[in-house]
């Protein structure tokens, strides 16, 4: 941590210690004023840019406060001295427990203090139904502002500033930029998937913020509440879809075929339903998911990719990451059937 805990304490954060969150900053856990706390840091040495750039996660933050979307509250920041003194922003530590029910092998999920069948499953509607609350929220001007400047709290929506709106063909080239860089074995024919879902996208529907990861990892819950929605390092402005597909490959268990204790079949609710508990709360129809289904597959063969990369790096291997170099190509056969 080297100097980290003296520069919090200047600003009143004590007891500083680990805490397990997100690969692109550092976590940590504190108190303030007698509360827990969470601290996000910048990686130093670094420049705190795109998924880095923890102030613009608590820009996101801020403006979410007085929506209907579930997020901590962002008590204060501090720009450092990038890259040699990393920003960072401290915000409240949320009461819930994070299972990814069909990925967590162990922790929580295995344990006797386990939600049931019966809770997880209502967990997982009321995620689709936050994930529309996220999605509804109206980006007209005149509302919040996510620009550089901070926050304008006016009336008629939520402006988003200088947010570019990204689209589905610079989706799918985020990704595909991340493939170029790992064994072209780990993930076979990758380029030609590409290709098919650039020939068969969609229409856009009409830009919302996109969490970018939103899935039960990433949500907090107490019971069958959503407490709140975290890990925000790569939101966008986009097609909601994109959300809505990465959340319900995750909510299928044929996604990554992995023995949990929620992957009996007829436990949680299927696909079909988390996506019309969506639709019901967006209060839209919403087409085409299919293929955001199949564009988040190959999202997850590619970022899956990168950590077997890193970890066959590494001077000990982690057996559990490379377990899963044997299903990126069934990854991308899923979503080959969803657009051929």
């Amino acid at each position: 941590m080297g100097e980290l805990p003296t520069r919090l304490a200047r600003l009143g954060v004590a007891a500083i210690g680990p805490l397990a969150g997100g690969a692109s900053s550092l976590t940590y856990r504190g108190v303030r004023n007698g509360c827990p706390v969470v601290v996000k840091v910048a990686p130093p040495g670094l420049p705190p840019v795109r998924h880095r750039d923890v102030l613009r996660q608590a820009r996101i933050l801020r403006a979410l406060a007085p929506t209907a979307v579930p997020v901590p509250e962002v008590l204060l920041t501090d720009p450092g001295s990038p890259p040699e003194v990393p920003p960072l922003f401290v915000m409240t530590l949320m009461p819930g427990e994070s299972i990814e029910p069909l990925f967590d092998l162990d922790g929580p999920a295995r344990g006797s203090d386990a939600p049931d069948g019966p809770t997880m499953g209502a967990r997982m509607s009321a995620a689709a139904g936050v994930m529309a609350d996220l999605h509804r929220i109206d980006l007209g001007a005149g509302g919040l502002d996510l620009g550089a400047g901070g926050l304008d709290l006016g009336a008629g929506g939520l402006d988003m500033g200088e947010e570019p709106v990204v689209d589905s063909d610079a989706e799918i080239e985020r990704w595909c930029q991340l493939l170029r860089t790992v064994d072209a074995t780990l993930v076979p024919g990758w380029e030609d998937l590409a290709a098919a879902l650039r020939r068969t996208g969609p229409p856009a529907m009409g830009p919302a913020l996109v969490h970018g990861d939103f899935r039960l990892g990433n949500l907090l819950a107490a019971g069958e509440c959503i407490t709140a929605v975290v890990d925000w390092e790569i939101w966008t402005v986009g097609d909601p879809r994109v959300d809505a597909g990465w959340f319900l490959a995750n909510a299928d268990p044929a996604t990554y075929g992995r023995p949990t204790r929620y992957a009996t079949p007829g436990m949680l609710p299927s696909v079909e339903a988390l996506a019309a508990d969506y639709a019901a709360t967006l209060g839209r129809a919403v087409a085409e998911l299919g293929w955001f289904i199949a564009l988040a597959r190959f999202k997850s063969a590619a970022t899956w990719s990168l950590i077997v990369k890193h970890n066959r790096r590494r001077p000990t291997p982690d057996a559990d990451v490379e377990a899963m170099a044997p299903l990126l190509p069934r990854l991308l056969d899923q979503a080959r059937k969803e657009v051929s």
